[in-house]
């Protein structure tokens, strides 16, 4: 089972702005692709068209520590903080290197539900399916609280 999971990226120049950092909203991107990865790691997808199932966010946030700039590598690592029910959080740390440390650049979390399509086309949020609780944890307390 997992709760933890990173990646690693660059910036690319279409992703920042005129002076050179990366746009806030490209912070967002990041995380989706790490949750995307996630699941893929584990066998399953975003958008699980077999079940009709998919993750929409009902709650994004992120602070900015450091700005991220034109060609540096982040890692964006994605910790399961809690999961419900019919939802899960995510926490997010971006990682780049400055002086040769670590610094941690922007936080962000995203709570994603578990939702599916009625008859009538509308989304309604629904039991996470066995193969996420049987492949996806939450991570210990004391994990969580040094995160």
């Amino acid at each position: 089972m997992a709760y933890e999971f990173s990646i690693r990226r660059r910036v690319e120049f279409s992703e920042t702005d005129m002076a050179g950092i990366m746009h806030f909203s490209n912070f967002f991107r990041f995380m989706e692709s790490a949750e995307a990865s996630f699941y893929r790691s584990l066998g399953f997808s975003v958008v699980m068209i077999d079940s009709g199932i998919g993750w929409p966010r009902v709650h994004a946030e992120c602070d900015y520590a450091r700005p991220l700039r034109f060609e540096e590598e982040v890692e964006v690592r994605l910790l399961v903080s809690e999961r419900r029910n019919r939802s899960a959080t995510y926490l997010f740390k971006f990682i780049k290197q400055e002086d040769g440390q670590s610094i941690v650049a922007a936080r962000g979390k995203f709570v994603v539900v578990c939702a599916h399509k009625t008859p009538e086309g509308k989304l309604a949020a629904c039991a996470l399916p066995d193969i996420y609780n049987q492949k996806v944890e939450v991570a210990p307390p004391e994990v969580a609280a040094a995160w």
